[in-house]
């Protein structure tokens, strides 16, 4: 089990990064959007809680700010017909606090917006977890208030303007990809270019 790896970020791309270790070994590993948003410049150092998840077709691993994010993640995928992809949709479309209210208030609607996600899929992850998640409200206070911010807010933005979750979030992605954060405004421009000229 990888629980964690630190070193230099040597890569960004849309949906995972690239981790060298003092050893020489590169992960790369798949990360949420919140955790995109607040990754520091490529060559810089940087720790993230992983986890690996093992199947048939591959072994791929995924990473979080911290131990809670991980926990989230592992919430998710341990409901039948969720895998890590779809577990890291929700976490980039709705972060770890949102997401965990989401369910435990059975916010089909909310739940079901996410990329991936339909209405019998959200129904199950409600009714599979909304009385599992109490550690998640507690650690929400504390890592939320820049938890989710100006990318969150960017893909609202977009969402508003009639892009859709999936789109918004791809093209959020590519730019912090590219070293692109900033302002929220910053984000939405940017996002903007690639989507009307991409």
């Amino acid at each position: 089990m990888i629980a964690q790896v630190s070193g230099r970020l040597a890569a960004k791309q849309a949906d995972r990064v690239v981790v060298q270790t003092a050893g020489g070994v590169g992960y790369e590993i798949a990360v949420p959007l919140g955790v995109m948003e607040r990754l520091p410049p490529v060559g810089e150092s940087v720790s993230l809680a992983t986890e690996l998840v093992v199947r048939e077709d591959g072994w791929a691993l995924y990473g979080f700010r911290d131990e809670s994010e991980r926990r989230f993640f592992q919430r998710l995928i341990g409901v039948t017909g969720i895998g890590p992809k779809l577990a890291i949709a929700l976490m980039s479309a709705l972060g770890v606090e949102r997401g965990a209210r989401a369910l435990q208030e059975r916010n089909i609607a909310l739940l079901s917006s996410v990329s991936g996600i339909g209405k019998k899929t959200a129904e199950r992850l409600a009714l599979e977890l909304a009385d599992k998640l109490g550690e998640f409200e507690a650690s929400a206070g504390a890592a939320a208030a820049p938890a989710d911010g100006t990318a969150d807010a960017a893909r609202k933005a977009l969402e508003r303007l009639g892009y859709g979750t999936a789109e918004a979030d791809r093209a959020l992605r590519d730019v912090l990809a590219a070293d692109g954060g900033g302002s929220t405004e910053t984000l939405v421009r940017r996002a903007l270019q690639l989507l009307t000229h991409g």
